[in-house]
C-alpha cells in the first residue's frame, strides 16, 4: 500500500517505489505458491503481468480512491474473495478488522 500527498494523485511516483514493488512482486512470484495478489487501478494491474497465473491468484478492481471507488472498488467482495482463496489452500484468513490494543 502506497499514500500519497492530499490531492496530489500520483505524488508517490518517482520516489523508487516502482522498483522496490516490482523487486517484492517478482520475488513472491518466483519464491512462493498461492498468493493472492490484490491488484487496484490501473498502475497496479500493470504488476499483474508478471504474475504466473497458473501458480497464484489475481483479483482486480478500480483503484479504492474517493475520486474511483463507485467505478466498481465498492463491491468487488476482494477481502472475502481472497479470504475463500486461502481456506481453499488450508490457510488462515485475514482477520481485515484487527482489533488494536488499547492506550
Amino acid at each position: 500500500m502506497l499514500t500519497v500527498e492530499r490531492g496530489r494523485a500520483h505524488s508517490h511516483a518517482n520516489l523508487g517505489w516502482e522498483t522496490f514493488t516490482d523487486k517484492v512482486i517478482a520475488a513472491l512470484n518466483e519464491n512462493r505458491e498461492g498468493v493472492v495478489f490484490l491488484l487496484w487501478g490501473s498502475h497496479a494491474q500493470k504488476k499483474g503481468n508478471f504474475i504466473d497465473r497458473q501458480r497464484h491468484h489475481v483479483l482486480k478492481a478500480p483503484h479504492p480512491s474517493p475520486l474511483s471507488a463507485h467505478r466498481g472498488f465498492l463491491g468487488c467482495r476482494h477481502f472475502s474473495q481472497a479470504n475463500q482463496l486461502l481456506e481453499q489452500q488450508g490457510l488462515t484468513p485475514i482477520d481485515w478488522m484487527p482489533h488494536l490494543p488499547q492506550q
